[in-house]
């Protein structure tokens, strides 16, 4: 006859082995789906660089609720829709873009809406207060450039050439 004590110990042991199974399917479910990258960015025809308006979205596409890519270098955007700094920032991300998108993956985090469960590590980890933030990782998830306001976007193909080697 089984004592209550070891029913006990088996009924822990069995939901630890459970909670193991169940963690190690997850994980797998989880690495099995690639992690997809914002694609076909575009820039709003309807932006007023002049002034801090919100004039909807700066940048749209495909995937925008795509995150940090493994093994390969990320340039991450980090904006508020009613800031005309953002609005000048997400110009020039956009023709990086235009640039790099084959080789760098572009992550668009837009605050006046969610981060998606890909992206708000990266909002906890990098996003400081300011806007707008350029994070630029390289293949190794480094951070090689972290900076709030705007740079230049010569500054920002030299980083990125960087991040690629």
């Amino acid at each position: 006859m089984i004592s209550r004590i070891e029913r006990v110990h088996r009924a822990v042991l069995c939901r630890r082995l459970l909670l193991v199974a169940t963690v190690a399917v997850l994980s797998f479910a989880w690495n099995a789906v690639p992690v997809r990258a914002a694609d076909n960015l575009k820039l709003n025809e309807h932006l007023d660089y002049q002034s801090d308006s919100a004039d909807g979205p700066l940048i749209t596409g495909d995937n925008m609720a795509g995150g940090p890519v493994a093994n390969k270098a990320n340039y991450v955007i980090i904006f508020s829709e009613g800031c005309y700094n953002s609005k000048r920032q997400a110009r020039r991300t956009v023709e990086l873009y235009q640039k790099y998108r084959d080789r760098v993956n572009f992550v668009v985090i837009d605050l006046d809406r969610h981060a998606s469960p890909a992206q708000t590590p990266l909002v906890n980890k990098f996003y400081k207060g300011y806007i707008p933030t350029v994070v630029i990782l390289d293949v190794n998830g480094v951070a090689v450039y972290n900076r709030a306001g705007e740079e230049d976007e010569n500054t920002l193909a030299g980083l990125l050439d960087k991040a690629l080697q």
